[in-house]
This record gives structure tokens, C-alpha cells and sequence, in this order.
């Protein structure tokens, strides 16, 4: 998301003639724009600031004489300005999915000098709420072929933060059979494969976005359980037993996401023929 980004002084931009009163609030700005729980009731001209998805939106109180508006980064720098022409009642900052997380301060000046500021955080949390295997459980799987499914994982990701996560890759460590890294694909490190599926689409997108206060169920594209000769793990006429890593990778927050999982084999004469279970470690 293209920006200038301009240097200033963290009081001059922040030194208030009225404090805002700060309070989080569930809730909508409108019907037609929800809101994450990251809303904030402001004070002065500024009613509400709440984020939608991947935008900073600020409503306005119908006599606001405000002339711009400021939003400024956790560091102090300046992310983005918006002028307020009269009657104007709510105005919005981009902030896509490559934003700096932390506190962020809206500044309403008129004539450059500073009517109100309130502050919001900005920020996503991530956490990994379920993952099964498609050969166990279609029915959480996309519309597809039998033996397709049957080799793919879902996950459903929730965000609890404040602000958009855009998950870029979900990788699978470990003892399954067909692993992410050189055991497996082998694509762990590759910049341009994500290893997720798209069932609009039917293909392997680059990301997903996961606004704030969401959940969502994201699928493998890599065939993370498909016995494959030369792979990870393999039938055998004996029981066995492992552990695995599901890794997911971000872009706002650039953490990865995880969770370990038991994994069991059934014995089985044939290579592709056991049964696998999981579950949490």
C-alpha cells in the first residue's frame, strides 16, 4: 500500500486541547459497515473509530469544524492524512495488510491546530482452533473428488486481535506423510508457494485475509496426507506413532503461528491402507 510517510514530533502531533475519552465497545458504525472490538468512543468531534476489514474508519458528529484528520503509527510517524470537507461524517485510512501493529492515534486538527486525538489498537492474534484430515472428515472438506479430499487438511484460524492478519503460508513439519519441507514438497522455503487452497477459485492462492474478530477455515493444496513412495511416513504392518508441526505464516504480525499435533498410524500390509488419528499434544 503505497503511503508517505512523514517524519514528526510525537507531541506536537498528539498535544491535545480536549482528551479523548477512551473505551473499547462492540458494536457497528452502521449496519452496513461492522465493526471489530477494536472500536473506540471518542470525545469532541470525533463520535466512533472502528476497523472494517482492512480499514481505519472514523465517524464524525454532524457539527464536527474539523478540517483533517491524522492517523498516526505506533512509532509516532505519520501513516496517513485525510482532509474533512463540511458535512463530511465519516472518513477512512487504508491500512491493508502490511501495517505496522500497535496503538494508533487519530488527530483531528483544524487550521493545524489539534481539536482531539483518541488512540486504537491495531492489532491481529491469531490462534489455531481446529485441524482435520479430509479422509476422516469430508464433511468439513470443499465439494470435490473423494481421493483429492482425502489427502488434504482443514484448519479453521480465528482472530482475536484488533486488527487484519493476511495468513501467506501454511506448512505441515513433521511425521505425516507427505511434509512441507525436503522430506516432502519441499516448499517451506519458497517465497511464491503458500500451500493453501482456494475452493472459489480451485487453485492455491497467495494469501488469505482474516479480518479482526473473524474465523475462518482455510484448506491444504499440497497433500499434506497422501502416501507418497519416497515421502515421510509410510504404512507398515506395525503400528506407529509421531508428532507434527501445523505452521502458519503472517505477514502484519510476521510470527508464526503453530500447533503441535500426536499423530497415529494403524498397521496395515499395504502402503497406503492405515489409518491415521491425531490429536492435540
Amino acid at each position: 500500500m503505497p503511503r508517505n510517510v512523514q517524519r514528526i514530533d510525537r507531541r506536537t502531533a498528539l498535544q491535545t486541547v480536549a482528551s479523548a475519552a477512551v473505551a473499547s465497545l462492540a458494536g457497528c458504525l452502521s449496519q452496513n459497515s461492522p465493526a471489530s472490538d477494536g472500536t473506540t468512543a471518542a470525545g469532541g468531534p470525533l463520535q466512533r473509530v472502528a476497523v472494517d476489514g482492512t480499514t481505519v474508519i472514523v465517524a464524525l458528529v454532524s457539527e464536527a469544524d474539523v478540517d483533517r484528520l491524522n492517523l498516526i503509527q505506533p512509532n509516532g510517524e505519520l501513516f496517513a492524512q485525510q482532509s474533512v470537507a463540511a458535512g463530511v461524517q465519516q472518513v477512512s485510512f487504508e491500512i491493508g495488510t502490511t501495517y505496522p501493529p500497535g496503538e494508533y492515534d487519530i488527530v483531528a486538527l483544524r487550521e493545524d491546530e489539534t481539536i482531539v486525538e483518541t488512540t486504537i489498537p491495531i492489532e491481529p492474534t491469531l490462534e489455531i482452533v481446529e485441524m482435520g484430515i479430509g479422509r476422516n472428515q469430508p464433511e468439513e472438506m470443499w465439494t470435490g473428488a473423494e481421493d483429492e479430499i482425502s489427502e488434504e487438511a482443514f484448519i479453521t484460524v480465528s482472530n482475536q486481535g484488533t486488527g487484519p492478519e493476511a495468513i501467506t503460508k501454511l506448512l505441515f513439519i513433521g511425521d505425516v506423510p507427505y511434509p512441507s519441507d525436503e522430506q516432502g514438497t519441499n516448499y517451506a522455503g519458497a517465497e511464491d508457494v503458500s500451500g493453501i487452497y482456494d475452493s472459489e477459485t480451485d487453485s492455491e492462492v497467495g494469501e488469505v485475509l482474516l479480518p479482526a474478530d473473524e474465523q475462518l477455515t482455510i484448506y491444504s493444496s499440497r497433500s499434506p496426507f497422501a502416501f507418497v513412495p519416497g515421502g515421510g511416513t509410510s504404512c507398515t504392518n506395525e503400528e506407529q506413532t509421531g508428532k507434527f508441526d501445523l505452521i502458519l505464516e503472517t505477514r502484519v504480525g510476521g510470527d508464526r503461528v503453530s500447533k503441535s499435533y500426536n499423530i497415529r498410524y494403524s498397521a496395515s500390509n499395504e502402503q497406503e491402507d492405515c489409518a491415521i488419528t491425531i490429536s492435540e499434544v
